[in-house]
């Protein structure tokens, strides 16, 4: 196993970041949505769930609850009818209107724009956060989903299971203003190639700077 330095994992982290941004182009938050709030919803709904079916579910959904007041409101059976197809709907629905509650009473309603206040809304963890800071607060974040966990693991630019141990690991290896177009990236890729169970190798953007086993060079790194 070679020892990588950590001059050399920044650079074949910048150049992954790179031949990501020209893979997919058009890489971006795929959770539809039209203000702070209803990306807040989106994003808790979407945990161990589909992108696609919270897309479904959120098309009525934003309408029937136009404001954190309707969502704190509403009786949780009402809620957790309405956002059923989603998964786990009992805990989401209980998030929603946790976090729904804590922006009345601290935020008029809206939702805030920095990490601290919005970890204490309840139901909102680091992902989520940084989901809200990079779409609609244009704050870079690295968004730590199952794809990036990964896809980071595979490519050797960290060792980490530990969400939060992963996030602070890519943040040391890329600049700043790179950290959500990077997260997206890595999501895109996550669905077109390096797929959980059968990475498509042969058909990877970032191949030449990756050590995951699969691919013909075969190389291992230690983290640096």
């Amino acid at each position: 196993m070679l020892k990588e330095s950590l001059a050399s994992k920044r650079s074949r982290a910048a150049h992954i970041y790179e031949r990501l941004r020209a893979a997919y182009p058009d890489a971006c938050c795929s959770l539809d949505h039209g203000s702070p709030l209803e990306l807040l919803v989106a994003t808790i709904l979407a945990a161990q769930c589909t992108d696609e079916r919270v897309n479904q579910v959120t098309k009525s959904l934003f309408l029937k609850y136009p404001d954190a007041l309707a969502y704190a409101s509403a009786p949780q059976e009402a809620l957790e009818q309405d956002i059923h197809s989603c998964g786990f709907y009992r805990n989401k629905a209980k998030n929603i209107q946790h976090m729904c509650r804590a922006l009345l009473e601290r935020h008029g309603g809206q939702a805030p724009g920095t990490m601290e206040e919005l970890l204490k809304l309840g139901g909102v963890g680091r992902k989520t956060a940084n989901v809200l800071l990079g779409e609609c607060f244009g704050v870079p974040g690295i968004i730590v989903d199952t794809h990036c966990g990964r896809i980071a693991r595979r490519l050797g630019l960290t060792m980490a299971e530990e969400p939060v141990k992963v996030e602070q690991d890519l943040m040391n290896l890329l600049p700043r203003e790179t950290w959500t177009a990077f997260s997206h990236g890595m999501v895109f890729h996550g669905r077109a190639t390096c797929q959980a169970r059968a990475p498509r190798c042969p058909q990877c953007p970032v191949r030449e700077w990756c050590p995951f086993p699969h691919t013909p060079e075969g190389r291992t790194f230690a983290s640096g």
